[in-house]
């Protein structure tokens, strides 16, 4: 099976991602370590950066933008009022909104600060400058949040992730990532309300690992089962721009939004299975199969 041609691109293309931030480090040096030397402009540039890489890559249609999530208890399409009872929501910030613009409107708009509605929202991502522990569970409740403000009775939920550049989780016992599936599993297992798509599909310290949720089974919808690869920084630093890249353009190309034929735009190894499988976590809201 070929390939090849893309993974080469997308391997070049992560690599000179990581040669920006390291030249921004580069510039404005810290004195005391690692890392740039003003640590909110540290990771305003990560996220800066992320955003400007997906704009790239993504259809026209679909900005990559950082905001809010307003879920107004309205009327929705001719005559959905499944929200009659409930009250406005609205999430916290979000450091990335990728989002419909050409067919959903916007409440607010100041440059790319946006605040929007949730049918047209695609993918929510929080970036880290590095991962470090107490983020696992923050960040992750706070995308589960704001994936619960986008439910709908008849579109497949955003795309979830947590992107870092680097990690500062170091444990031996359980080992790292083995740590990092178990707190998931606890925020995840005390929800009574969790939809399949309310859990992360990504979670990546690029330089190293990434940690992939699979597409759900349809005989078990409910199932999120998580697998892990670890990246060779030479030759695999591409896994974790195409995975997000994947998971973005499989619910903008979900027969639940579109009828758009999904075109072949990325390519993995062929034979490279995953290095290790974490386990399942179970919703009590399955998945929405629609293809």
């Amino acid at each position: 099976m070929d390939g090849t041609t893309i993974q080469k691109f997308f391997q070049q293309e992560a690599l000179s991602m990581l040669d920006a931030y390291k030249n921004f480090e580069t510039l404005i040096p810290s004195p005391k370590g690692a890392g740039a030397e003003h640590k909110g402009e540290d990771g305003r540039f990560v996220e800066n950066l992320i955003r400007s890489f997906l704009s790239k890559y993504l259809p026209k249609e679909l900005e990559v933008l950082t905001g809010f999530i307003v879920r107004p208890a309205v009327k929705v399409g001719k005559n959905d009022k499944s929200r009659r009872n409930e009250n406005d929501h609205h999430s916290t910030q979000l450091d990335i909104v990728i989002y419909n613009s050409a067919h959903y409107p916007v409440f607010l708009r100041s440059n790319d600060t946006v605040i929007v509605p949730p049918e047209g929202v695609i993918c929510i991502i929080s970036v880290k400058k590095t991962l470090n522990p107490k983020d696992i569970k923050d960040e992750l409740y706070a995308l589960k949040e704001a994936s619960k403000l986008c439910r709908s009775n008849s579109l497949r939920g955003p795309y979830l992730a947590l992107v870092s550049m680097d990690n500062n989780i170091i444990r031996k016992r359980p080992e790292t990532i083995d740590w990092i599936f178990k707190n998931m599993k606890s925020l995840y297992d005390a929800d009574d309300d969790l939809a399949f798509d309310d859990m992360i599909g990504y979670i990546g310290a690029v330089k190293h690992w990434g940690i992939l949720k699979k597409r759900p089974n349809k005989k078990n919808p409910k199932e999120a089962r998580y697998v892990m690869f670890k990246h060779d920084y030479n030759t695999e630093n591409h896994l974790w721009l195409q995975f997000l890249l994947t998971g973005i353009l499989s619910v903008y190309y979900d027969n639940s939004r579109t009828n758009i034929t999904r075109p072949g735009f990325t390519s993995f190894p062929s034979g490279r299975n995953y290095d290790r499988e974490l386990g399942i976590i179970t919703a009590k809201i399955p998945a929405k199969i629609t293809d």
